[in-house]
């Protein structure tokens, strides 16, 4: 796959969605189902003067009955589970005045709840793919004399394994991988595809009628508020380090309550005012900590001592050993935080803070 604009100006590679290479797929197979001959590479033409080439890893065609291609998924250098993914499409031709359906093949997803923007029963092929594919197909038909009535089926090799790394499950999506991209690119490390989810979890927790969902940082945090509240499955939101896209979420489409849990690292870092939680992109502040172990009124030495504190775990047990509640005082922080991003939203917000064994460390 190639593109003049395909290196970032850190050095990394961008890639391209699954939403792309289904494009690709489809306009090289309807091509092939009008000519008999499949363009190897396929161009397709995306936003932002994006107009990438694919190789075809697969192909097969039975002459005007139905064409097939593979395309092999490039996510670039960013840490996407479905690259190197086979994706393939199958054309056939459509009842006359039909228009596009599109089909979810194996490895693709249905969806099953409400809250997504997809009806449910609908194949796991989100808007803007289907916006992308639905051009090229005309623009295959313009050139080549169809009438652009066809169907699509979209599948992913091995789609249904690599759904279960994804909040598929989670959001209704079930059977499979859902086909994603609103430009074409995957941007490395950008994580646009994690915060999407985010997004789309409120979205069906909502529909779902939920008045209390939980953005958690890991598994851990995640047992822990189920345990404490009996939230189902759907209420649970995987924030991991992505807190600010919760908050911002909601502060647009708010839920009545929002218990944010995580361990006391990462919530010390939300106290410190981070929205992102990421260890490449915040650090615990040992002076912070010390600040709110001032305002408590700790002691010179518990100050002194938090303060050179190597981890905010190290700083707890400081503080545990004086009985100093500093679990307490950093769950605090971390919803005074989160109320300043949610700006006055009707949300109420409750901060549990655990430590590395899920033990209850600090609630506010």
């Amino acid at each position: 796959m190639t593109d003049a604009g395909i290196e970032r100006s850190t050095g990394l590679r961008y890639g391209w969605t699954t939403g792309a290479c289904a494009t690709a797929a489809t306009t090289a197979a309807y091509t092939a189902l009008l000519t008999g001959e499949f363009p190897d590479p396929v161009r397709i033409d995306l936003p932002h003067d994006k107009h990438p080439s694919f190789a075809l890893a697969r192909e097969a065609l039975s002459p005007g009955v139905e064409a097939t291609v593979g395309i092999v998924k490039d996510a670039g250098d960013d840490p996407d589970v479905t690259h190197g993914a086979l994706v393939s499409v199958r054309v056939t031709h459509g009842a006359p005045g039909s228009g596009i359906a599109f089909r979810a093949g194996p490895g693709v997803g249905t969806v099953t709840k409400p809250g997504l923007p997809l009806a449910v029963g609908e194949p796991a092929i989100n808007p803007m793919p289907r916006r992308f594919i639905s051009e090229h197909v005309a623009s295959v038909a313009a050139a080549h004399g169809g009438t652009g009535d066809v169907v699509v089926e979209v599948s992913v090799e091995n789609g249904e394994e690599l759904a279960r790394k994804t909040w598929n499950p989670r959001l209704g999506i079930l059977g499979g991988l859902s086909i994603l991209g609103t430009t074409g690119v995957v941007v490395p490390y950008s994580c646009s595809s994690w915060i999407d989810s985010i997004r789309r979890g409120i979205d069906v927790a909502r529909a779902a009628g939920h008045q209390h969902v939980a953005g958690c940082t890991g598994s851990t945090s995640e047992r822990v508020v189920t345990e404490l509240y009996g939230l189902p499955e759907d209420a649970l939101l995987d924030m991991g380090d992505f807190a600010g896209a919760v908050l911002k979420y909601l502060r647009r489409h708010p839920v009545p309550r929002l218990t944010i849990a995580g361990g006391i690292g990462k919530l010390a870092k939300l106290a410190d005012g981070h929205l992102d939680l990421h260890s490449a992109r915040s650090q615990v502040s040992p002076d912070a900590l010390a600040q709110l172990v001032r305002d408590a009124g700790g002691s010179l030495e518990l100050i002194a001592g938090v303060g050179a504190a190597n981890t905010a775990l190290d700083a707890l047990q400081q503080c545990q050993a004086a009985g100093l509640p500093l679990g307490d005082l950093v769950a605090g922080g971390a919803r005074e935080t989160a109320l300043g991003v949610l700006r006055g939203a009707p949300v109420q917000v409750d901060v549990v803070v655990i430590d590395r064994a899920g033990t209850v460390v600090g609630r506010a």
